[in-house]
């Protein structure tokens, strides 16, 4: 691994029950778009996706496939922000995870996640969500843009090193709102989305109180989803990179190591 470059991995096999790597699976990290998996399952919480207004699914398909920033502090707001957080954290028994500062309760990507929390959001997904909320959720993870709505290249990590079927959330902050290449081709705008939502900066800098210097000092890049037929494998991969990575050097560093895992079935 690059000098300077922390992450924490785990590759759970499904189908054995066992941990192919099980490593710093403890370890904090700033969530970026990763929480967009518990606004879903909050806002679908005891409730079909089908209960939800058609468009409210429309834009949900779009947050979950483009990661899209704008849609995703829509719900955040009318899920009340940090209780956002604070109640999958208790449906979920998480243990390494919190929500953002709460002088900075907007800040959604700031929001603390670790590695051995995220692998048992997928398990709870795949294996005790009501049927309904498992479809939506995952069959839109599968259908992940390779361009997410920022223009930013989310083929990172588990799509660029597995065969398919596989099924990601991806997640990236601290490389700026304009990205120096942008992906193309780009994806329609997000219907419904007002153009008066000003998102807040998840990918600032500035490290909020209650965080160590460690977790929020550089820039972030996770991979997490599934592999293989029957999401036998889950796969969470987060990172984080020196202050100044650039974009292009963090997601060459994660897919290398990605496509070095041991990942049964691969």
């Amino acid at each position: 691994m690059p000098r300077g470059v922390t992450a924490g991995i785990v590759v759970f096999d499904r189908r054995t029950q066992a941990y192919a790597v099980n490593q710093n699976a403890a370890k904090k990290f700033r969530s970026a778009s990763i929480v967009k998996l518990w606004i879903v399952l909050d806002l679908l919480w005891g409730k079909s996706p089908e209960a939800v207004p058609a468009a409210d699914r429309t834009r949900l398909d779009v947050m979950l496939r483009g990661s899209d920033d704008k849609i995703a502090i829509d719900f955040w707001k009318r899920g009340g922000q940090r209780a956002v957080v604070s109640r999958m954290v208790s449906r979920l028994g998480l243990t390494g995870s919190a929500p953002p500062p709460a002088e900075q309760p907007g800040y959604w990507g700031y929001t603390v996640i670790s590695t051995a929390d995220i692998v048992r959001t997928y398990r709870y997904l795949l294996d005790e969500a009501p049927a309904p909320v498992r479809e939506f959720v995952m069959g839109n993870l599968r259908l992940a843009y390779r361009c997410a709505t920022d223009r930013y290249d989310q083929s990172f990590g588990i799509p660029s090193s597995v065969p398919k079927p596989f099924a990601v959330k991806q997640g990236w902050s601290g490389f700026g709102d304009n990205p120096a290449q942008p992906c193309t081709p780009g994806t329609a705008p997000a219907p419904g989305v007002p153009a008066a939502y000003v998102v807040p900066p998840a990918n600032a800098r500035a490290n909020p109180p209650g965080l160590t210097d460690a977790d929020m000092a550089g820039e972030v890049l996770h991979t997490t989803g599934t592999v293989g037929a029957d999401d036998r494998v889950i796969v969470v991969v987060l990172s984080l990179h020196p202050d100044g990575t650039s974009y292009a050097n963090a997601t060459r560093t994660l897919t290398d190591l990605t496509r070095s895992l041991p990942i049964p079935g691969r």
